[in-house]
């Protein structure tokens, strides 16, 4: 697993310590900072009023929660099963799921059954459903302070509800829908959609700005850690950081500055001077916040060929489909559709490791405070991985088809994922070098 390259990367610009990205001040590690809170009422008063058309509630299946996965799921993986706690109430595939961030005690899923739930981590207990949706739920997220949860489906669909409540607060009907985020620090609810917007609401009073992308879809965007700017990547492979106050693009990336295909993804390192974007056309661009250039690009070294792709896929096709900085070393993550785990040097601008899957990785998040970076993968396995060493530390298995979604606690104690079986599952995390 270990592979040690100095050239396995392609940087199409000079290595990131000769770059200046601050003044004069020369860049040549990704340092936490703690940035100042923005002042949230500040950011909402400058909204825009319009209207909007307000969805009944409809009433949700009453039930029930199990620890144990229900039959009548036939999946072509088989094994044993490391989880703690499965919670088998969808009926179709599950495609999201989000931790509450104040407690990290509940968790949202939304799946193919037109459903979403709130259910209880520890016991899989269901509080309550997400009513109402009449197409598969692809997006769910808690509010800030957890005190709002908000499911949208593929047709556009947005509802939130009031945890405490269960009562359903405010619901809109955008185009279909690509993404969506909740800002960090104020209640104020972000999304993509088909028809190249990004809208912005306050809830539950649904003040709203529009950020008007070219004529495709907004595939995919990210509040940066100031609260002031998002940075959004669409379908024909322009980039654009938005100002969310003052509704105007500060950068737009295109051409062969841009991608040369869909975006996929786009993460921030914490400070949110950087931003690390993905596309189909199997590059990762590190781009500067403060002056919206590229200042590296990364590539894979080989096309691995995996004959255990998605369904539907070439087995020759790969993309990037996840990529997060590291918040205690210069390292980047990038997970492609062949099964590569790729670690870049951001210093060097080099590829430090590679880490191959048996099958594509979905997504992959970094555990705070650490160089530990879990995947999880179509092999229905989630697998972590120590980014200083490229070694695999363990895996959880459990899952009997493809795991689609996966959150962490925030003291990485628990793995929560979704998957093609129609299950959610809980896993304990235990690792003898902690």
């Amino acid at each position: 697993m270990e592979s040690e390259s100095e050239s396995g990367a392609t940087a199409d610009t000079p290595p990131l310590e000769t770059l200046s990205f601050h003044g004069d001040e020369e860049i040549i590690e990704v340092v936490e900072l703690d940035p100042g809170p923005p002042d949230p009422d500040d950011l909402a008063q400058e909204m825009e009023d319009v209207d909007f058309e307000e969805e009944e509630e409809e009433e949700g299946n009453e039930e029930g929660w199990v620890l144990e996965p229900q039959e009548g799921v036939v999946g072509s993986m088989e094994g044993p099963d490391d989880s703690e706690v499965t919670f088998a109430l969808h009926s179709a595939s599950v495609f999201c799921v989000s931790l509450d961030p104040k407690t990290n005690t509940l968790a949202v899923t939304g799946g193919e059954d037109d459903k979403a739930f709130v259910w209880r981590l520890s016991d899989g207990e269901l509080l309550f459903e997400c009513a109402g949706h009449k197409d598969s739920v692809t997006c769910a997220g808690f509010s800030h302070d957890s005190t709002l949860v908000a499911t949208g489906d593929m047709s556009g669909l947005l509802k939130v509800w009031q945890v405490d409540t269960k009562e359903e607060v405010w619901s809109f009907e955008a185009g279909d829908l690509e993404w969506m985020e909740w800002h960090s620090r104020a209640p104020v609810l972000l999304a993509g959609t088909a028809d190249g917007n990004t809208w912005m609401w306050k809830v539950p009073n649904g003040d709203c700005k529009t950020f008007q992308g070219p004529n495709c879809p907004a595939t995919c965007g990210r509040v940066l850690p100031d609260g002031k700017r998002a940075v959004v990547g669409y379908e024909d492979g322009t980039i654009r950081v938005w100002d969310l106050k003052q509704g105007n693009s500060i950068h737009v990336l295109k051409g062969t500055e841009g991608h040369q295909g869909p975006l996929t993804c786009v993460a921030t390192n914490q400070d949110g001077s950087l931003i690390l974007t993905g596309s189909v056309d199997c590059q990762a661009k590190l781009v500067s916040a403060t002056t919206g250039k590229v200042v590296g690009v990364f590539r894979p070294e080989t096309v691995a060929s995996q004959p255990n792709l998605g369904e539907g896929e070439e087995s020759e096709s790969n993309s990037v489909e996840s990529l997060g900085f590291c918040s205690v070393m210069p390292l980047a993550a990038v997970g492609y559709l062949d099964g590569t785990l790729a670690i870049y040097d951001l210093s060097t601008q080099t590829l430090r490791h590679q880490c191959q899957h048996q099958s594509g990785i979905v997504q992959l998040l970094w555990e705070a405070g650490t160089a530990v970076v879990y995947t999880c993968s179509l092999d229905g396995i989630v697998r972590l991985w120590d980014a200083r060493t490229g070694r695999l530390l363990t895996d959880y298995r459990g899952h009997t088809a493809e795991i689609l979604d996966f959150a962490l606690s925030k003291d990485a104690s628990l793995v929560v994922t979704t998957s093609g079986d129609h299950k959610a599952k809980v896993f304990c995390v235990q690792r003898p070098d902690r």
